[in-house]
């Protein structure tokens, strides 16, 4: 499909799926390309963040990758291999493992995740470019109430 000479009303009749998985395939691939230019990986960021008490993380206690798998069920893509992208954080020091097979922040882990984080806005200025805050309320808004449609719950 493509938008090339489509009126509005043509547009209206397109189907939102679509849509919104090309959208979805085209910022996730973006982001990743932007964050590996930057030296690390979506995963990575994730697992600092969810096992970080200043962020995800409630309390900061370590979790097995089955736990922060499940942790991160709702946003994981298939491909991505939480064990590998441990096993680098473990090597850069960013995090390390107990006896039970835990993983923990460590305080440069916690550094790193400080300054992985300075990255996201001008990620997400490069994705919003050209789009007013109110056009990205409404369709939110509308994305939303399509979900609540399906008779599913906007997270």
């Amino acid at each position: 499909m493509t938008t090339q000479h489509i009126s509005d009303a043509g547009l209206a009749a397109q189907p939102a799926a679509y849509w919104t998985g090309l959208a979805y395939e085209a910022i996730i691939a973006f982001t990743r390309a932007q964050q590996a230019e930057l030296g690390f990986t979506q995963p990575q960021f994730w697992l600092l963040r969810n096992l970080s008490k200043n962020d995800i993380s409630s309390d900061g206690r370590g979790m097995t990758i089955p736990e922060l798998q499940q942790a991160m069920s709702s946003y994981i893509r298939p491909e991505d291999d939480l064990t590998a992208e441990a096993e680098v954080l473990l090597e850069r020091g960013w995090l390390t493992r107990d006896t039970g097979g835990r993983l923990w922040i460590t305080s440069s882990g916690e550094e790193a995740r400080v300054g992985l984080q300075q990255h996201a806005p001008a990620i997400r200025a490069r994705i919003h470019q050209g789009i007013d805050d109110a056009d990205y309320v409404t369709t939110l808004k509308v994305l939303q109430q399509m979900i609540r449609n399906t008779g599913a719950t906007p997270a």
